[in-house]
């Protein structure tokens, strides 16, 4: 290098470390298909698919099983054929199956009930094995959550959720991705959440590894029971360390870090930034909670058996219109009706999901076995693992972000490699990870070192 200061009599001594000029070439900041996701859900068939399923009167978990028009029975077989249509259009791109188990002697079956998900995998052309999942309830409740006669139309809680998991097949069907998508309509979310403990075993048993789980449960009303009307912000719910942590773990955590910033919390910020990025009037609420104040959902099962997921749902709640019997008292028109239904705002959270999963699945596998290391020096190194079926891997991207800072904040593309380290940023002061990149620009959530943030 020529000393430009030799003719002052100066010199200048530069240290050239592995890391400087590194000749590493960014893939595309944005994927220009997911422009098109966002804007492809349609309001129209939404609406569509909530009242069908409205229609069937009662979809509690206990009700007829038997008749064509009426129960959960009925419900099931007409979300399968769904899927099956839509595989049709694609070419059978679908796998469509039943997921089930006969349940008894739960608090709220206490009788032999036959608890049947339906389930639709769209599997990915290089890494088949490796899933996100989007997730709607099949089944209704009025007041008494043992009624299973009584007419429960169920239509924002949850036809909502059942009816974007449909739109959001018939959209990602028409693309291919490198990982899997799973379509799941969950059953007995209301007797206590068993639809999707059956569906995680399941996963378990057979070797899938969902790497994230959305559950939406309520997606179509923007009329809260607070008097807001909000059609512009969802909510997504995520627990902050993870259900499976074992004690040394626990332990490794109190030390480095790491209670926000479990695989769920991450892929809460991923959602946030994919409608950051792809979409318009829609701000997400990241909630630092499991799920909403001493309640439960579809996704707690997954994470209970470390699976990471999300809730994703409407701001502003009506609960004149969630499990209640059908009335009017006082003035007050009770139940879970049509009428509570925003199609527009439906689709913008289906479209929501749709991006996410997307995003997901058009990435490479998520970077393994995260570690970093830097106590007592100036720098910060982050190590990790690149796993088999990295085919469409453009490289990593390191992530930091100050403690208390919510969302990512900082990020440098390092390319192929499995190293990295950040010179003159201290440990102390940070929290760091790392994501994945395709060639394409598809990129994984961010993965936080250690056992507290391993997808």
């Amino acid at each position: 290098m020529k000393n430009l200061f030799a003719g002052a009599g100066l010199s200048l001594a530069i240290a050239i470390t592995p890391n400087a000029f590194a000749q590493t070439v960014a893939p595309p900041s944005e994927v220009m298909d997911l422009y098109d996701i966002a804007h492809a859900p349609s309001p129209e068939r939404i609406r569509a698919d909530i009242q069908t399923l409205v229609d069937f009167g009662t979809r509690h978990t206990l009700s007829e099983t038997e008749s064509d028009t009426r129960g959960i029975g009925a419900a099931r077989r007409w979300i399968f054929e769904e899927f099956e249509a839509i595989s049709a259009e694609c070419g059978g791109c679908l796998e469509v199956m039943y997921i089930g188990d006969t349940v008894e002697n739960e608090r709220r079956v206490p009788g032999p009930a036959d608890v049947i998900s339906v389930v639709a995998i769209q599997r990915g052309t290089t890494d088949p094995n490796r899933f996100v999942m989007m997730s709607g309830d099949i089944d209704s409740r009025v007041s008494d959550v043992m009624n299973s006669t009584s007419d429960s139309p169920g239509a924002n809680d949850n036809a909502s959720g059942v009816a974007g998991a449909l739109e959001a097949a018939r959209i990602l069907s028409q693309y291919e991705f490198d990982g899997s998508i799973i379509y799941a309509a969950l059953a007995g979310e209301e007797q206590g959440l068993i639809g999707g403990r059956i569906v995680a075993q399941h996963a378990l048993d057979n070797g899938w590894e969902i790497k994230a789980v959305l559950n939406n449960d309520m997606i179509s009303n923007i009329s809260g029971i607070d008097g807001v009307i909000d059609n512009s912000t969802v909510r997504v719910f995520s627990e902050g360390t993870r259900a499976v942590e074992t004690p040394e773990e626990a332990r490794i955590r109190r030390f480095t870090g790491g209670e926000v910033d479990s695989p769920s919390r991450n892929l809460a910020r991923y959602i946030d930034r994919m409608a950051d990025d792809y979409m318009t009037n829609m701000d997400v609420m990241m909630v630092y909670r499991l799920d909403r104040f001493g309640r439960g959902g579809h996704h707690r099962p997954f994470n209970e058996v470390g699976i990471p997921g999300v809730r994703i749902m409407e701001v502003h709640e009506h609960y004149d219109r969630q499990h209640q019997d059908l009335r009017t008292e006082d003035g007050i028109v009770y139940g879970d009706t049509m009428e509570g239904v925003d199609e527009v705002y439906a689709a913008q959270l289906t479209a929501l999901n749709a991006i996410t999963m997307a995003g997901i699945a058009g990435a490479p596998p998520f970077p393994a076995n995260v570690e970093i290391e830097g106590a007592v020096t100036a720098n910060t190194t982050l190590t990790w693992e690149k796993p088999e079926n990295s085919d469409n891997l453009a490289g990593y991207r390191v992530w930091w972000r100050l403690t208390d800072e919510s969302q990512w904040a900082y990020s440098r593309f390092v390319g192929d490699v499995t190293e990295y380290t950040l010179e003159n940023i201290v440990i102390d002061n940070y929290y760091f990870g790392v994501s994945a990149v395709a060639t394409d620009g598809s990129e994984t959530p961010v993965v936080f070192p250690g056992p507290a943030g391993r997808f």
